[in-house]
């Protein structure tokens, strides 16, 4: 696959996919997700790989989630090889690759890029970073790890407060409450991750992928509750609610929900 949307680069066994969208603040439409999904199996195929690092390009976004644009613009997230928004296939192989992988959140995580920082083993942000969740202010959700799992790591009253208000936490915040392993200055974040991976590449690959597979079973079952979700997403997502949520966005104003509270 020729990316497009991304970066994927090796040096000294830790492989750095980069999502290069920052005109669009490193959101994803399928094709970003295909080649996100392409890059994480080419680190688990090589030999030379031995830790990943996520990151977005720019000092402004790690990755907000869907391009919102682009699902206003066309309906949906654009063509994709398979004909399927593979968001699903994104987020077992980040838990699937027998590697430990290292979010380096650069900027936004808001979204569906939160949900991705999440999903990565650990999580080094710059103090710049900002963290939330975003959905029902655009008619939309992520249910299975973007929620159970996320109580797993902070609690549950946590959890369901970044969903029900929709706020955005500083890094320090998100640091307090354990939503990220650790905040650096900007200029060193880079240098913070590397020196993680140098660690990590000192250890025996076979040990990491035993104890990997072992902290994924106890979370497994938010699989199946993330394919429930995808399935109500879609039918919710030709909902006229959901509409409203869209064009709100699009249109740069605050949605009106109020004419759906009784449904």
């Amino acid at each position: 696959m020729e990316f497009e949307d991304i970066i994927y680069q090796v040096d000294r066994g830790l492989a750095t996919i980069t999502i290069n969208r920052p005109d669009r603040y490193n959101s994803f439409r399928a094709r970003t997700v295909d080649e996100l999904v392409h890059a994480f199996k080419l680190a688990w195929g090589s030999d030379e790989v031995g830790v990943v690092a996520l990151t977005g390009a720019g000092e402004k976004a790690f990755c907000t989630g869907g391009d919102q644009k682009q699902r206003a613009e066309t309906g949906d997230y654009g063509p994709s090889t398979s004909g399927l928004f593979e968001i699903e296939a994104l987020h077992r192989v980040i838990r699937d690759i027998p590697k430990p992988v290292i979010a380096a959140v650069n900027g936004f995580a808001i979204g569906g890029g939160h949900v991705l920082h999440m999903l990565c083993d650990l999580t080094i942000a710059s103090t710049t970073a900002t963290f939330g969740q975003n959905g029902p202010r655009v008619g939309s959700f992520d249910a299975g790890f973007g929620t159970g799992y996320m109580a797993r790591i902070i609690g549950e009253k946590r959890a369901r407060e970044i969903w029900f208000l929709c706020r955005k936490y500083s890094a320090a915040q998100a640091e307090d409450w354990g939503l990220i392993n650790k905040a650096v200055p900007p200029e060193q974040l880079q240098s913070e991750v590397r020196q993680w991976a140098d660690e990590i590449l000192l250890l025996s690959p076979t040990s990491l992928k035993v104890l990997k597979q072992s902290f994924n079973v106890d979370t497994e079952q938010f699989a199946a509750i993330g394919q429930m979700a995808i399935t109500s997403l879609k039918l919710f997502g030709d909902s006229a609610e959901a509409s409203e949520g869209v064009t709100a966005f699009a249109e740069k104003r605050a949605p009106d929900f109020a004419p759906y509270r009784g449904n």
